[in-house]
């Protein structure tokens, strides 16, 4: 019999493997790598119960036992996959974060590309235009799997959904959310290929959120924190309206008016 496949301990910082786990903090490594890092017992459980394990699982010294983390390592370890053992400083490092989760896990990124997309899946759908802030981008993820939302479909230059801090924000929404990118001249024609009913906040010639005509499947478009929607996407929607502000701002966070925007809708297709 072979042996059983066991953690193995790192206990330097200029370890190989310790630059590779740090360089998938950077983008352009991420892209290299097809790979991205999420950390967090709950997080990398909440993977594992979506089907998606580790390719390597990274765990601090010193901890607690935990019996997800047992079933974690041992169907990490059945897979194939790496399991390793380091010190709380070696992986604070590798988070870059003064004070990280006893676990880290990488992944291999998902297939972003539109014709990955179930759109038959579900009945509203989020789109955000432009959105930099990777806590916005996680927070829409969290938005979406709150709804029961097929996905998050990126549109031109948005954050990246596989760095750490979009999937910290995600608390594990990016596994049970799709996630698509695409450039607004490839997204138009694909949602214009099928059903879909484009809907965004807005003040051009807008009706009223509450009990404005949604349809299914509905797809929320929002646009970017300072500059919102260029005019020709609005243009471009089936259905522009406008959210009351009753105090002194003039307009809401993009994922928080994603959010208020998707209850509506979903309290409108389940009416």
């Amino acid at each position: 019999m072979s042996p059983q496949p066991e953690r193995r301990q790192i206990t330097g910082f200029s370890n190989p493997t310790v630059k590779y786990l740090r360089s998938l903090r950077e983008k352009k490594h991420r892209k290299a790598a097809g790979k991205f890092l999420a950390e967090g017992l709950r997080l990398l459980t909440d993977a594992r119960e979506c089907g998606h394990l580790p390719e390597m699982l990274v765990m601090a010294s010193g901890r607690g036992p935990h019996p997800l983390l047992d079933t974690l390592e041992r169907e990490v370890l059945a897979a194939g996959g790496d399991v390793i053992e380091t010190s709380p400083d070696i992986l604070s490092k590798i988070t870059g974060k003064a004070n990280p989760q006893a676990v880290a896990g990488v992944f291999a990124e998902f297939d972003t590309s539109l014709a990955a997309l179930n759109r038959g899946k579900a009945k509203i759908w989020l789109v955000a235009q432009a959105l930099r802030d990777p806590g916005n981008l996680g927070t829409m993820l969290r938005t979406g799997d709150a709804v029961g939302a097929g996905g998050l479909i990126l549109i031109d230059d948005c954050a990246d959904p596989f760095s750490v801090e979009a999937v910290r924000a995600s608390m594990g929404a990016i596994f049970t959310q799709h996630v698509a990118q695409a450039r607004w001249e490839e997204f138009l024609p694909w949602l214009r290929s099928g059903e879909g009913q484009l809907v965004a906040a807005s003040l051009r010639d807008a009706v009223p959120y509450r009990a404005a005509p949604y349809q299914t499947p509905c797809y929320i478009l929002v646009g970017n924190e300072s500059q919102g929607l260029p005019e020709e996407y609005e243009m471009a929607c089936d259905l522009r309206v406008t959210m009351p502000m009753m105090g002194r701002a003039d307009s809401l966070n993009a994922a928080v008016a994603g959010a208020v925007l998707a209850y509506e809708v979903l309290a409108a297709l389940d009416s």
